[in-house]
């Protein structure tokens, strides 16, 4: 017997495709059949960096659906108020919620599609069914499952990055993994921890470790002299409007390259300034008082990493004059970043029928749908790996509203989901 068709089926359940179940709902009603499947028991947006103190770096009118309705019962506003809230919210004067309240409201909205998710589930092959359609196998409970859909939506989120020779381990951590990591260790007193890379996560962890660990010695190591500020000005702001999305993917390729190279400092190895003050702040007074327990190992790199007892031992590497020095550390903390994944690594069998550029990434349209070979009917959109066509916001929280409806409304157009009538 075969199994139902859905509207659609989404990979992942993230902000990405939780915002497209909240603009299929605001548009259809119960009038669209839509199943997500998500590798987590339960929902989750960065768990191990939700530390207690930690901002947004977006405006919290970029939710989830403001952008593209305001008027919608999905609103952080509206979460404010179901949490009685708003008014102690409008009074802290701030436009940046902390990290914990956010995903408090991400899953504050996620309650509400319980019956869509399929949680603990893994999409482990896509493949053509017909040319309408296409069979979505899932692993639910060491079981496989197969799922028809006329439109799949990939949103699978990104995979973090170590260096090179580089593995994750009881005392190597990616940022990722850094609240539970700590969870693992109640009452550590640790002598010593090292945290690799510049960006806003390594400096958030900084801040955090030398907070809460009040007898370790914490060590930060980059390359650059120092933290460079994020540039959030407002005209810098505007490469995260919805039009310039729009700019970005109309552009020629040498064009692209500039753009994307004028606009990494609002968003790649950056930190928020006030941040990069505190942690100056704390820097100096503990010169002034002679008790130097936060080490800025600046216009440095880690040359090297091995275990030894007890420990981890890091050579590093000081650029400008090649001496190095090693470093014992009861843990070493890589905020390297992250990499997108590669869709045709979820695309499978499908992704013969999808269309590919010079460069090996698909051809993805200006509606986020990857562009397929005459006679798929079925649509499978892509809500990450678009930086390349669509710029570096495209896949960004802050666009998040605008990316999920400029989808739903491709669907529409190509008579999917909605059945339309004779």
């Amino acid at each position: 017997m075969q199994p139902p068709v859905h509207d659609v089926a989404g990979i992942g359940f993230g902000p990405s495709n939780l915002a497209l179940a909240v603009a299929l709902e605001e548009e259809y009603g119960d009038g669209v059949d839509a199943v997500f499947f998500e590798k987590q028991p339960r929902f989750g947006w960065h768990r191990g960096m939700l530390l207690d103190g930690a901002t947004m770096q977006v405006h919290f009118l970029k939710d989830l659906v403001t952008l593209r309705n305001p008027a919608s019962r999905y609103s952080f506003l509206a979460y404010l108020h179901a949490r009685e809230r708003l008014v102690d919210f409008v009074n802290h004067k701030t436009m940046f919620p902390t990290r914990l309240e956010f995903h408090d409201y991400l899953e504050w909205v996620a309650a509400s599609f319980a019956g869509n998710v399929r949680y603990g589930t893994e999409v482990v092959a896509l493949r053509p069914h017909d040319a309408a359609t296409l069979e979505v196998v899932v692993r639910r409970d060491d079981e496989l499952e197969t799922h028809l859909a006329r439109n799949v939506v990939i949103a699978a989120g990104l995979d973090p990055v170590l260096p090179d020779g580089v593995r994750a381990g009881e005392r190597v951590w990616h940022t990722e993994d850094l609240l539970t990591r700590l969870g693992e260790r109640p009452g550590w007193k640790p002598r010593r921890v090292v945290v690799v890379g510049a960006g806003q996560s390594a400096a958030e962890a900084v801040e955090h470790l030398h907070r809460n660990l009040p007898e370790t010695e914490v060590c930060a190591v980059f390359a650059r002299y120092g933290y460079a500020p994020a540039d959030d000005s407002p005209f810098a702001n505007r490469i995260f409007d919805p039009q310039a999305v729009g700019h970005y993917y109309a552009a020629p390729d040498d064009v692209k390259r500039l753009l994307f190279d004028y606009s990494r400092n609002t968003n790649y190895s950056v930190v928020d300034l006030d941040l990069i003050d505190e942690l100056y702040r704390r820097c100096y007074a503990e010169k002034v008082a002679g008790a130097e327990r936060l080490r800025i190992l600046n216009v440095s790199r880690v040359l090297e990493t091995r275990d030894v007892r007890g420990g981890v031992r890091l050579r590093v590497g000081f650029l400008p004059t090649g001496e190095t020095t090693d470093l014992d550390a009861d843990a070493v903390v890589y905020a390297t970043g992250y990499r997108e994944r590669d869709p045709f690594d979820l695309l499978g069998e499908a992704g013969a029928h999808c269309r590919s550029g010079p460069d090996g990434r698909p051809l993805v349209e200006r509606d986020y749908r990857v562009a397929t070979e005459p006679g798929c009917d079925w649509g499978v959109y892509l809500q990450g790996a678009t930086e390349h066509t669509h710029g570096i916001a495209s896949s960004l929280l802050s666009m998040t509203a605008v990316r999920t409806g400029e989808i739903v409304k491709s669907m529409a157009r190509r008579a999917a989901p909605v059945t339309q009538e004779a």
